[in-house]
């Protein structure tokens, strides 16, 4: 690929603008930084799923789940799916009509690139005469309003199509469809009244005559869901932060408000693509933990299930853990043994003999070979091997795996789990979830009452114990196990950034509040 990042960055920044603080702040070069890098890794999801969520495209959550459906289904690159996808059936007229847009996008950008013309690149990627208006503010009060009155106009056309398309389906809940439909329409007229409003008039004192005329025109329902809209509270805080000066927070901040003013309403639900079974859902340990660390991630990974490529550790402790795996089940008990596993596990990886992946390749024969040492000197005895469990929990399935169970000298068993990263002390699992929840487990589908639980750190031959909560661990879990399943079912999936969380997530790209 001929065109460079610093040539970008020259064709995208306003003059005397620093390049470093554009490409950290601005959202719109990360935009350009997405079709970059999908246009040289069309097998980049994270960067497509960018691309088509933000503008010019900006589909439907609920329709990328579908197309990356097709993408796992036909095991297609993202941009392959799509072309797929424009023949499924179970894709909307209107996902269509933006898959198009973002494939013509897509052949512009590439030839674009290809010519060496970065300008010509951020026109297209920009959408023409958009990249071409810095002289109108395109963030002004104005321009946002119009923005958001052509977006709902397109909003509105598609939930006509889908509301009118359900009317003949039996179902309970048609006149709440219908409602919603006739909410989102009175928001059209008021945003175009807004656009017709006197001079000099605020927004501020437009609203409320103009909420009053159109609420007495509908029912209580469709008046009810017209009044707890969001889009108001987006309207002023346009109004305010042109008042303060908009700074880089509270963009973003009013950024946020409108994406959850246009989609609350317009935005079908993913309730048919959560983790469903019965009236819950199939939750694990890393499901609680992902959704407590950050709900958007669980979306994310879990609900929309973005791909993701794996990394070269993740790969290397999924390895590890097949060898200790299979040196059990197979009843090996030799040393020679192991280290053949592990020459097998790391063929069939894919590992290549690069510095790093020899120094992982070491690290795993020196480790592997004390593990080997331990097993042999320790007075508990191993009687169980990634055993599965599962149990209901409220309305829901709880279910997982136990790398390993030891029956203690003394009676009674420790749950073990391998881990392949940097150990954690005892402070840093005052919050732990699993190995509380394999403890819920063991009781609940095993009958087996674990004395301890540990995790033993398989490059550091390091176990670490978890330390007992008392008489009120169960329910301690167990809430955390409810709480986290009612949050996933009213999908309530703000994102909870911080610079630690963000550092380890797959998904920071295409996340609109990332902290790195």
């Amino acid at each position: 690929m001929s065109l460079s990042l610093d040539r970008v960055s020259e064709a995208s920044s306003p003059p005397g603008a620093q390049a470093g603080a554009v490409f950290t702040e601005r959202s719109e070069v990360r935009d350009v930084l997405a079709w970059m890098r999908l246009l040289s890794d069309p097998g980049d999801a994270t960067a497509v799923a960018r691309a088509l969520v933000r503008p010019p495209i900006e589909m439907r959550q609920s329709d990328l789940v579908r197309v990356i459906q097709v993408a796992r289904k036909r095991q297609l690159d993202m941009v392959a799916a799509l072309e797929a996808a424009i023949e499924s059936p179970q894709v909307p007229p209107q996902a269509r009509e933006r898959i198009l847009r973002f494939l013509d996008l897509y052949k512009g950008a590439k030839t674009a690139l290809e010519a060496g013309r970065p300008d010509l690149f951020v026109r297209v990627v920009a959408g023409g005469e958009r990249a071409d208006s810095r002289d109108q503010d395109p963030s002004g009060p104005a321009e946002r309003l119009q923005s958001t009155l052509r977006t709902m106009r397109e909003e509105v056309l598609g939930d006509v199509t889908r509301i009118a398309g359900r009317l003949s389906e039996l179902r309970l809940d048609t006149d709440l469809d219908v409602s919603h439909g006739v909410a989102r329409y009175l928001e059209l007229v008021k945003l175009t009244a807004l656009m017709e409003r006197p001079a000099g008039q605020s927004v501020a004192e437009a609203l409320p005559e103009l909420n009053a005329r159109l609420g007495a025109a509908v029912t209580s329902l469709q008046r009810e869901i017209f009044q707890t809209s969001p889009l108001d509270a987006a309207l002023l805080q346009d109004e305010l932060n042109e008042h303060d000066g908009e700074s880089g927070e509270l963009a973003e901040q009013a950024e946020r408000a409108h994406a959850r003013a246009l989609a609350v309403r317009g935005e079908p639900s993913l309730q048919p693509f959560l983790p469903r079974i019965g009236q819950g859902l199939v939750l694990s340990a890393s499901d609680i933990f992902t959704y407590r660390s950050c709900p958007l991630r669980y979306k994310y990974a879990r609900v929309l299930r973005i791909p993701s490529e794996q990394t070269l550790n993740q790969r290397f402790g999924i390895a590890v853990h097949q060898v200790l795996e299979r040196y059990h089940v197979s009843g090996a008990s030799t040393l020679a043994e192991l280290m053949e596993l592990l020459q097998t596990a790391w063929r069939r990886g894919g590992f290549g003999n690069s510095e790093q992946e020899l120094d992982l390749h070491e690290k795993a024969r020196v480790s592997l070979t004390r593990y080997h040492e331990r097993l042999r000197e320790q007075h508990s005895e191993p009687v169980w091997f990634e055993r599965s469990f599962s149990f209901t929990l409220g309305s829901h399935q709880v279910r997982g795996r136990v790398d390993r169970i030891d029956k203690l000298p003394h009676g009674g068993y420790e749950l073990i789990d391998y881990k392949t990263g940097r150990p954690k002390n005892d402070a840093q699992l005052g919050e732990d979830v699993q190995l509380s929840l394999y403890a819920l487990a063991a009781r609940e589908d095993w009958g087996l009452q674990a004395s301890s639980q540990s995790y033993y750190y398989v490059l550091d031959d390091l176990k670490v114990p978890l330390s007992p909560r008392g008489e009120g661990e169960d329910e301690w879990i167990k809430d955390v196990v409810l709480r986290a399943g009612e949050g996933i079912m009213a999908q309530e999936f703000e994102p909870t950034p911080s610079p630690e969380a963000c550092a380890m997530c797959d998904y920071s790209f295409l996340c609109p509040v990332s902290e790195i």
